[in-house]
């Protein structure tokens, strides 16, 4: 049945465009395809070093991340420092502006690091579910030709270093760095989190030390040769109805979705933001960690994956002001035994729920 936009004028339910006082509803014209929607606030021209340097340059000292089950904290400049590290380290490995870099992991400190320094040198950082199983695995690395791999130990059951193995036995006996692999054939280089070593990846802690002085001082000249219009990251789609779709996005894509939402919700740099959703996921890598870059609020991370209670305790411990979640998140927090949780006045949070709960 054919749309009648008088209908849709009145309706209450257009994200407030047509309802509020003054709101103009946007329709196609002339049956074009293309909408041109709002354009009074003019979008943020800018990459994600140049937000995120403009940032570590404003709030330095103040609190950037919290991870709470590591117990790994970062300041805006300890962050900046770190991110730094990685991105020289990625260069000191041949890693080139334009080469694809996937990250299989849940939420740790480690890929947050790995977000940032990637956009920081140009590499196309490759979402990758910590979901995914062998199959999907092998899909997403050469469907995008992956060069190379930051993958977690594990998660939960999934044993993501056997699977690495299981595809690519070949790494066993390869030289880090110098991956040679009948069923990988792009990917030449695995960074593994923790402590421990494994046959043919290298250590995330010792390429954060690899870098000499002349990764380190050509990092700023690279940054200032990107584009606000370039590829820099891929998410693949979730692949329900087939085979994942990977979606391409830009430094302005990323920056600009998440300056916008957490602007919607009013986040500020007085605000600590509890992520519990993941990061391989818009909502947790956009309008999360590139949101709290926008306004140089606190990032929380309760834990490596949704767990209501350590949720709870993130909020409480961390005083919380904002907590993302999706609609189930939620069921499960209001659910918990703990809710509302025991808060002393001396660290109570600014209210309770959080004052920009937000769910998608």
């Amino acid at each position: 049945m054919p749309v009648n936009l008088d209908e849709l004028k009145n309706a209450t339910n257009l994200r407030g465009r047509g309802a509020r006082a003054g709101g103009v509803f946007v329709a196609p014209v002339d049956n074009r395809a293309h909408v041109s929607g709002e354009r009074s606030v003019p979008l943020l021209d800018k990459t994600i070093p140049a937000l995120f340097s403009d940032t570590v340059s404003k709030y330095g000292t103040l609190d950037a991340a919290v991870f709470v089950d590591q117990d790994k904290r970062f300041t805006w400049s300890e962050l900046s420092d770190t991110v730094d590290a990685l991105a020289a380290g990625f260069l000191a490995l041949g890693l080139v502006k334009g080469d694809r870099v996937g990250i299989w992991s849940p939420n740790r400190w480690e890929w947050l690091v790995t977000q940032f320094a990637t956009a920081r040198i140009g590499l196309i950082l490759v979402n990758i579910n910590p979901a995914y199983r062998l199959t999907e695995l092998d899909y997403a690395l050469n469907k995008v030709g992956c060069k190379a791999l930051v993958t977690a130990a594990k998660f939960k059951t999934s044993d993501y270093l056997g699977m690495i193995e299981t595809l690519a036995p070949e790494i066993a006996k390869a030289t880090p760095g110098k991956l040679k692999a009948q069923k990988l054939p792009a990917l030449k280089i695995v960074i593994r989190m923790g402590e421990e070593n494994s046959p043919g990846m290298f250590n995330f802690g010792d390429v954060l030390a690899m870098a000499g002085r002349d990764e380190h001082d050509s990092l700023d000249r690279i940054s200032e040769k990107l584009k606000p219009g370039e590829a820099i990251n891929i998410q693949f789609t979730s692949g329900t109805t087939g085979a994942p779709k990977g979606a391409t996005l830009t430094h302005g894509n990323i920056v600009n979705n998440g300056n916008f939402v957490t602007s919607a919700i009013k986040l500020t740099v007085d605000d600590r933001l509890c992520i519990p959703v993941p990061l391989y996921h818009c909502f947790g890598m956009s309008m999360g960690t590139m949101g709290c870059v926008s306004k140089g609020a606190t990032m929380v991370f309760p834990g490596e994956g949704f767990d209501a209670g350590a949720t709870l305790k993130a909020v409480a411990q961390e005083r919380c002001t904002g907590l993302y979640g999706v609609p189930t998140m939620f069921v499960a927090l209001l659910d918990h035994p703990d809710f509302p949780p025991s808060i002393s006045p001396a660290c109570a949070p600014a209210s309770w729920p959080a004052r920009h709960a937000r769910s998608r």
